[in-house]
């Protein structure tokens, strides 16, 4: 009975002990399980992160080349052949729609024209008239008839008051306010030379009065100052406010 008693007890410890590593073994298996599980579901975010990041590298790569076709270096033309707006917009600046002259400048370059116009109609009819001019002394430095009456006062056979007369026609078109407002670099180019040339007369008449003739002319002289006049403001207007662009077609 007693024998029989402790065998029992030792097959129910078996059991228990038998039961406990089953136990055990279940549950490693289910961490094993469990940690597998988690390796490859890290493995599977690892894969997608650094597809993630591969495919926005890509995206910046393929928007820089884009960027540099559209915009190339220099602004110029890419290779589309479509012009860059930095270019566009400097073309615009080179050739401006209107002249920025302010409009008193132009107001009195203009008068000073008209001024001149005015002296050279009355010296041109003083010249075919033969008549004294008003005001002008006859006698000393200030001789007008001994000016207007000399052999400098013909130049290639034209008397100098109607090439004087002819000058400021040309000047009061040139310098008038709708010359300064057309915005086209042929007419400004034409205004400099004109009052270049008309420089070139006054230089030479200033050494005939002063050094063949012997006597000055008010009138001649009033007309060589604005004419010196109109020269330096056209040079100043040039250097100040530029030229007109070149017309584009």
């Amino acid at each position: 009975m007693t024998a029989s008693k402790s065998s029992r007890a030792r097959q129910a410890r078996a059991r228990q002990a038998q039961a406990q590593r089953s136990q055990a073994s279940t549950a490693s298996t289910r961490n094993g399980s469990a940690a597998r599980n988690g390796s490859a579901a890290a493995g599977r975010n690892g894969t997608a992160d650094k597809a993630g990041t591969l495919v926005k590298a890509g995206a910046l790569v393929q928007a820089d080349s884009t960027s540099r076709a559209v915009a190339p270096r220099g602004g110029g033309v890419d290779r589309r052949g479509s012009r860059s707006p930095i270019r566009e917009a400097s073309a615009d600046l080179e050739a401006p729609a209107t002249t920025t002259v302010p409009l008193w400048f132009q107001l009195v370059t203009w008068i000073l024209s008209l001024a001149g116009l005015g002296v050279s109609i009355y010296l041109t009819i003083a010249h075919f008239t033969d008549k004294p001019l008003a005001g002008c002394s006859e006698s000393g430095l200030v001789n007008c008839t001994k000016v207007t009456t000399s052999p400098q006062s013909y130049v290639f056979g034209i008397p100098v008051a109607v090439l004087g007369l002819a000058f400021f026609v040309a000047a009061v078109a040139l310098m008038s306010p709708w010359a300064w407002r057309w915005a086209r670099r042929e007419v400004a180019l034409i205004r400099i030379a004109s009052l270049v040339v008309g420089m070139g007369f006054v230089l030479y008449l200033l050494y005939a009065e002063l050094f063949t003739i012997g006597s000055i002319c008010l009138y001649c002289t009033s007309v060589h100052a604005i004419t010196f006049l109109l020269f330096v403001l056209t040079i100043f207007a040039a250097a100040a406010w530029g030229l007109p662009g070149r017309q584009r077609s």
